[in-house]
């Protein structure tokens, strides 16, 4: 199943700057695994923001749960999920 997920990270302002570097170091480990797996297909950061468009190739809505909820900065986040389908106008038979 293909999720399409907006991550918003929201940091507090007085978060200790290690503990901020600890977070992303874990993050970035943990998102180029799945991205690895074939999980985590797709990531873009958004220009001026904090945040990224992310493309999920997962199991289940539970599945993708397990990985959001994993996610060392996942705390700090606004986090929009949409389940996508193919669409029937695609001149595509695969997720190419």
């Amino acid at each position: 199943m293909l999720y399409h997920v907006r991550m918003d990270v929201l940091l507090p302002t007085d978060m200790d700057v290690d503990t901020v570097n600890e977070l992303k170091t874990t993050e970035k480990a943990l998102s180029q695994k799945l991205q690895e797996q074939g999980k985590w297909r797709h990531i873009w950061r958004l220009a001026g923001e904090y945040a990224n468009f992310s493309i999920f190739d997962v199991e289940s809505h539970e599945e993708l749960h397990n990985i959001m909820m994993s996610l060392p900065l996942y705390p700090y986040m606004k986090v929009e999920i949409t389940p996508l389908l193919r669409h029937p106008s695609s001149v595509r038979d695969d997720d190419s």
